[in-house]
Formats: C-alpha cells, sequence, structure tokens
C-alpha cells in the first residue's frame, strides 16, 4: 500500500526516537535512585503493601506478581540499558520485528513502575511517556518508511497536550483571561529554577504578552498540525520554541522535553536533509498491526476527545490501565502566594522553649535556604521535591506519606537521606523532627543587593509539632 508509509519523514522519525530514548533514560534512571524510600519494601509508600489491595485489571504490572526491591532494581536498570541501546541506535541494526520488541520492552517495563508508584508517580508526563512509548513501538526502524497513521496518531497527541492545557487555563483560573498569571506563576510554581527569579521581574507588560502568545500557541496553533507542509513544520517548531522558554523558566521534569520530541516528529527535515534513502516496502504482517493499532487508539480517543469538550474538563487523567490515550494540562489554578514546608530536626532531649538547636534538613530542589538560588534539575525528576510543593498548599496531599517520612529521618534511614541535600545529624539521628510552614517570596533587586537573598519568608504556623520515636518505655506506661 502507497499511501502506508511517508519516506519523507525518515529523519524526523531518526529525531524523534532518538530524543525519546533519551527521555525513557532519565525516567529509568530517577526510578532507580529514588524508589527505595519512596515505593520500596520499607519505603513511605511500599510496593508490596499497594498490590494487595489493588487488583492486576486495574493496575497491570509485573510487580503484582512479584516484589522485591532486587528485582525493582533490575527492572528499572533494564530499562536504562534499553534505553541507552536505543539512544544508539542499536534498534537499527536489527531487523524491524526485533526492532519493535526493543521498543516495547521499556515501555512495560516503565508501565510497571507507573503502576505501583501510587501518588509519586501521579503526574501527567508519567502518561505521557507511555503513551508516546507506545506508539514508538510502531514507528519502524531503518529498514522501512515511517508508517503515515503513526506519524498521525503522535500529531494527535500533541495536539492534545497543548489544547487541553490551553483550554483548561481559559476554564480555570481568571488569571489567565486577565493576562496576569505570569505575576504569580513563576514565584509560585513547584520547583523554580536558577532563572525564575529573573523571568519574575520582568516586566508586567511583556508577562501580559507572554501569556498571550500562550493562548496562541496552545489554542490555535495546534490545529495547523493537521494542514500541509511547510505550515505543519512551522507549527511544531513554534511549539518548540515555546517549550523551550518553559525549560528556561522552571523545572518540571521531562514534560517539556517530551513535548519538544513530540513537535520533532510532525518536522519535515526534507529542506535540509535532501531525498530520503532507498527503504524496503513495509511487509503486511507490519501493514496490519500498525492498522490494528491505529484503529484500537482511534476508538480510546473518544473519550479524551469528550473530555476536551466538556465544560467540566479534567486533566492528567487515563482513562484505561495502560495509559493508552491519556488527557493533559497543567495549571489550570495559579496560586499567588507560596507556602513551604521547612523541615528541621534536635538532638535535644527536650525542646527548648526559644527554638534553639533547631537545624534544617534542605531538599536539592524544594526552596529552603532563602540565600540559595534554585537550581536547574529537569529533565531529571525529584519526587520528593515535588510532593513536598502539594503539602504546602494542603496538608491532605501528604497524609498518607509525611508521617513515615518523618518517621525515617527520626531513624537516619539512609535511603530517605539520600533524597535530600544535605542531613544535619549525620552521626545520631534525632530526638524531635518537626515542620514549620512559611511564606515564601522573590525578593526584590534592593533586598538581592543587600541581604544576597533569593528568597524572603514569614513564619506562618507549625504544620507538624515536635515528634520522635515511640520507646519501648512509652508503650509500657499507656
Amino acid at each position: 500500500m502507497e499511501w502506508f508509509t511517508e519516506p519523507d519523514y525518515w529523519l524526523a522519525r531518526l529525531v524523534f526516537q532518538r530524543a525519546l530514548a533519551a527521555v525513557y533514560l532519565v525516567a529509568f534512571v530517577s526510578a532507580a535512585l529514588q524508589f527505595r524510600a519512596l515505593i520500596g519494601e520499607r519505603g513511605m509508600l511500599p510496593v508490596p503493601r499497594y498490590v494487595a489491595r489493588v487488583p492486576m485489571r486495574a493496575a497491570p504490572s509485573l510487580f503484582q506478581l512479584r516484589y522485591s526491591d532486587r528485582l525493582f532494581a533490575l527492572c528499572a536498570w533494564t530499562g536504562a540499558l534499553c534505553a541507552t541501546a536505543l539512544l544508539a541506535g542499536v534498534d537499527s541494526l536489527v531487523p524491524l520485528w526485533a526492532a519493535m520488541l526493543m521498543w516495547a520492552l521499556p515501555w512495560a517495563l516503565y508501565l510497571s513502575i507507573v503502576n505501583v508508584g501510587q501518588t509519586w508517580y501521579s503526574f501527567g508526563w508519567e502518561s505521557l511517556l507511555l503513551e508516546v512509548g507506545f506508539l514508538a513501538v510502531f514507528l519502524g526502524n531503518d529498514r522501512t518508511a515511517p508508517p503515515v497513521l503513526v506519524l498521525w496518531l503522535l500529531r494527535w497527541v500533541l495536539f492534545r497536550v497543548e489544547f487541553g492545557a490551553g483550554l483548561i487555563k481559559m476554564r480555570g483560573d481568571s488569571c489567565w483571561r486577565r493576562l496576569t498569571c505570569l505575576y504569580y506563576h513563576h514565584e509560585t510554581q513547584p520547583m523554580p529554577g536558577p532563572l525564575s527569579w529573573f523571568f519574575h521581574h520582568l516586566p508586567r507588560p511583556l508577562h501580559r504578552v507572554e501569556v498571550a502568545a500562550n493562548h496562541v500557541t496552545q489554542l490555535a496553533v495546534p490545529f495547523l498540525l493537521f494542514t500541509p507542509q511547510p505550515i505543519a513544520s512551522i507549527a511544531a517548531c513554534v511549539m518548540a520554541a515555546t517549550q523551550l522558554w518553559l525549560v528556561l523558566s522552571g523545572n518540571f521534569s521531562w514534560l517539556n522535553w517530551l513535548t519538544i520530541t513530540l513537535a520533532l516528529s510532525a518536522i519535515d527535515f526534507t529542506p535540509v536533509a535532501g531525498a530520503p534513502p532507498a527503504l524496503a516496502a513495509a511487509p503486511l504482517w507490519y501493514e496490519v498491526v500498525v492498522i490494528s493499532v491505529a484503529a484500537l487508539v482511534a476508538g480510546l480517543s473518544y473519550r479524551p476527545a469528550r473530555n476536551l469538550l466538556s465544560r467540566r474538563q479534567i486533566m492528567n487523567y487515563s482513562f484505561d490501565p495502560l495509559h493508552l490515550v491519556n488527557t493533559y494540562g497543567a495549571f489550570g489554578t495559579v496560586g499567588r502566594v507560596r507556602y513551604e514546608v521547612v523541615v528541621e530536626g534536635t538532638a535535644e532531649p527536650v525542646p527548648m522553649p526559644d527554638d534553639s538547636g533547631w537545624q534544617a534538613y534542605e531538599f536539592h530542589g524544594k526552596p529552603g535556604d532563602p540565600r540559595r538560588l534554585p537550581r536547574q534539575f529537569a529533565p531529571y525528576h525529584l519526587r520528593l521535591d515535588w510532593l513536598m510543593w502539594f503539602a504546602a498548599l494542603n496538608p491532605g496531599y501528604a497524609r498518607p506519606w509525611f508521617g513515615p517520612f518523618v518517621e525515617r529521618l527520626l531513624e537516619n534511614d539512609r535511603d530517605t537521606l539520600r533524597l535530600l541535600r544535605t542531613n544535619p545529624f549525620p552521626d545520631a539521628p534525632p530526638t524531635y523532627v518537626r515542620a514549620l510552614l512559611y511564606h515564601y517570596r522573590f525578593t526584590t533587586w534592593r533586598e538581592l543587593r543587600t541581604t544576597g537573598a533569593w528568597w524572603h519568608r514569614t513564619y506562618v504556623r507549625e504544620f507538624l509539632p515536635p515528634t520522635r520515636l515511640e520507646r519501648p518505655s512509652d508503650t509500657r506506661h499507656r
């Protein structure tokens, strides 16, 4: 079938596949380095406890059959190894069926991780990686030209990511309609980056222009993806440029990079790369498989498409346990005030009445020390730091895991402390741990010159009173 493939997109496929492999690599390394403290056998939300109450049909995962920390580490590092091989282009050196298996393996492994990851893996970019990774299985390799149906499905994903984000903004916070959300966003976003302070202090008229340009990019430009070239390529480049702007202004894990990866798949590189190389005709079995998958995805797209048109639009939601077709969106509401939970410990046998003796635990990405400039971590995802932002918004978000987190600090748990930048009690665990809620705001230019601090903070209230581990004598005297 001549219509089945589009040879001119051979370079777009190549660039897309290598970029997706890089995102997979970051995702698996992030999982391997953080899982023990978060969802391991002794983690804050252990996988064995989760799979005991959630059936396989609701959360398909290898770990429904058996779980151990060693098995999880094996799966995560296997996924990283496979992603490295794909990044190096090994899939181009093997037959088509073998290349498809190479792309299916990281998808299946990461699905197993996400489906037992609980709140730590509840972000939209997890589902986005799985949806895009599933389509990548059927994109082929250098032995055949890229299938048209898969290329269009990738544009359909990109359309939903951008258009869904645009709609949730217009239906959500009124500041998006008034073009004023960027007066607050850079200061109140989950994890600011090293340039966020400077973005926040851009002139307010420029902020309004940024919001207006964002609306155009997310609400109008996505429709151009389905127009002839070169218009579709221009639309994809506009989206990629917008995402790079977001990369500079904050830390959003691999969401921006994966969106850029999707945009690359829609660009016709023929004017740069020249005529495509000679490619073999697609085998019949491959055509049947791709057409069947396209029909499946088209059918599953009904509910996400209906969600886009709904006044009660939801964002970052999966309608099926395999995360094949999902809804996306971000920042339907923008906070006006930033709160931070500061966790402290003391080695004193009894907490001092004047608050002396308390020392703060510093996180890698979450704001803490006002004099420390936020760092760039994306596309690497600091899961605990992100959840701490939600905890400051509403303690209910943290109820399942914050208590276990404090308990592990009181034990000087090695795996938990690896998630933090500093441990003020390296020799012996603290006797008490507490958490305080502060209001944080970016300093002004004058305050920065005077104090050297990037943040100014004001005490609000106690988030968690001084807490210690229960000793045997405490139980006997009950």
